[in-house]
């Protein structure tokens, strides 16, 4: 009996190979298409046209090509049913077994700046989704292939057939995976392009949220060693790993939050991470100054984290942080002679985050119970032409640039925040407190233990003073000037509390909560 496989691909990866595989060795006589034809036979395979097994040619510039019921027929008909069967020899319907479709590269099209709408259009594949259903649905007796990945597989499984029919199950998932993608993929860009999109009028966000990654890679755990976990999208994408163990799932995440925090500084800086959390962040004219200055703030919280520069690092500073245990390393560029002294640091992992990372506009979002919260990625720092002064002093200029730097900083520690700065140097960080009294008081402690004076420092507050007690607190531990939001029902009490203590305080009319 005749097995026929029908071939289509854009992705022609492996299939000459593969095709040759099925004619040789499983003896199948293959259709295809097009293109993907023409491959085949300057391969030296007998192959039947499609337009020639329908006996309906192509049309309409290729638009119509597998629409047929001798397409469609030979892949649904169930060949447990004595009534499918016969239907398809009354209507001349060939079965077919076996069927290879990829899909037109709609995603890698309108990812160019330059693609034009109607170019777009024409890389909307119907075809392929629907041979690739068809025979999805109908997977107890099709093998369907829509990656060129899983050929291999599908070879082993014709050579022993027990495993056939797990591995159909297996791939009609993934078509039905890919076709939600490719379909959530258009969806999207249509909503970008329309003139007026349906948006929903109070939050801008579309009336259905679609997300369809790729899975990236398999991670060894989660959090925590007995939770499993996965990265999905196109991290890797972003950054180079030059050494070391494989990323875990606290690295990325720890990772992710160190590039959109050294992104909110041009200087060369110097930021330390421990998880997600900043724990030491200083700007000066070169690394090496830089890093003294973070490193001071906390010399204990280092141990085990991450760290994130914005220039290339050199030797001198490669030498004075490998002496320190660190998960991650990341740079736009190491030297040479940085590289030769972290490779003796066999586990140390270094990453190369590419030109532009952090600056485009990806949405937050997150897992709750029965669906998901999504936001717009909290990139604005706000312009301080609009804060507002709010004390009787004003502040010095070196001041502003203390608040200004520690601004940028707070805005990645987790809430409840404050952060104490002198110049372009943290002092002392307290975050994820449930009072903000309490986050400056640990503030306070870090930089005791860190045996740096607080007196003339700067304290930042990611959202308002709700009482005068954490402001007073800062005052007693010798900051001279505070920024924070603002919009307290107390904010006269806090207010006074700072012209008692001679504070200078701005208001920023921005909030920068982080959970």
């Amino acid at each position: 009996m005749q097995k026929l496989a029908l071939l289509s691909v854009s992705d022609k990866r492996g299939l000459v190979e593969f095709a040759t595989s099925l004619v040789k060795v499983h003896g199948y006589t293959l259709l295809s298409t097009g293109g993907t034809a023409k491959l085949l036979a300057a391969g030296g395979l007998p192959v039947t046209e499609v337009s020639q097994h329908t006996g309906f040619p192509e049309m309409m510039e290729g638009r119509v090509k597998t629409l047929h019921p001798k397409i469609h027929g030979g892949l649904l008909c169930r060949r447990d049913k004595a009534e499918h069967l016969e239907a398809a020899r009354e209507h001349g319907i060939a079965l077919i077994d076996l069927v290879v479709v990829n899909l037109y590269p709609f995603e890698q099209t309108v990812a160019r700046k330059d693609v034009h709408f109607e170019e777009a259009i024409e890389n909307i594949d119907i075809g392929g989704p629907s041979m690739l259903r068809s025979a999805a649905k109908n997977h107890e007796a099709v093998s369907v292939v829509c990656d060129p990945d899983d050929y291999a597989a599908v070879l082993a499984a014709l050579a022993q057939p027990a495993g056939l029919a797990a591995l159909r199950r297996k791939l009609a998932l993934k078509v039905f995976q890919r076709t939600a993608s490719y379909d959530a993929a258009i969806a999207r860009y249509l909503e970008s392009q329309a003139d007026e999109p349906d948006l929903e009028a109070l939050s801008g966000y579309p009336k259905q949220f679609s997300l369809s990654l790729p899975k990236a890679q398999g991670l060894r755990y989660g959090e925590n060693p007995h939770q499993k976990a996965a990265l999905y999208g196109s991290f890797h994408e972003h950054f180079t790993q030059l050494q070391g163990k494989e990323l875990s799932y606290n690295n990325i995440l720890d990772i992710t939050s160190a590039t959109y925090l050294i992104g909110e500084f041009e200087k060369p800086t110097v930021a330390i991470l421990k998880h997600t959390n900043p724990c030491g962040v200083a700007s000066d004219e070169t690394l090496e100054l830089a890093w003294e200055k973070a490193f001071a703030t906390d010399r204990q919280a280092p141990f085990g984290g991450i760290i994130i520069v914005n220039r290339t690092l050199e030797a001198g500073l490669a030498r004075t942080i490998a002496d320190i245990f660190t998960e991650v390393i990341i740079a736009p560029r190491f030297s040479d002679e940085a590289l030769a002294v972290f490779a003796k640091k066999k586990n140390l992992r270094l990453m190369i985050a590419k030109e532009g990372v952090g600056a485009e506009s990806l949405l937050d979002v997150r897992s709750v119970i029965g669906g998901l919260l999504v936001q717009d990625r909290n990139k604005i720092l706000g312009n301080p032409a609009d804060f507002k002064v709010v004390t009787k002093r004003q502040p010095t200029a070196d001041e502003w640039a203390a608040m200004m730097f520690g601004w940028r900083v707070c805005k990645h520690v987790k809430s409840n925040a404050i952060v104490y700065c002198r110049g372009e140097q943290t002092l002392g960080v307290g975050a994820g407190q449930m009072a903000r009294v309490d986050s400056s008081r640990i503030a306070v402690w870090k930089a005791g233990e860190a045996k740096l004076d607080l007196h003339g420092s700067v304290v930042v507050s990611e959202a308002l003073f709700p009482f005068p007690d954490g402001l007073i607190a800062a005052a007693d531990a010798g900051a001279t000037a505070a920024i924070q939001p603002g919009g307290s029902v107390r904010d006269d009490e806090v207010i006074a509390a700072a012209d008692a203590r001679g504070l200078a305080m701005v208001f920023t009319g921005l909030r920068h909560f982080k959970h």
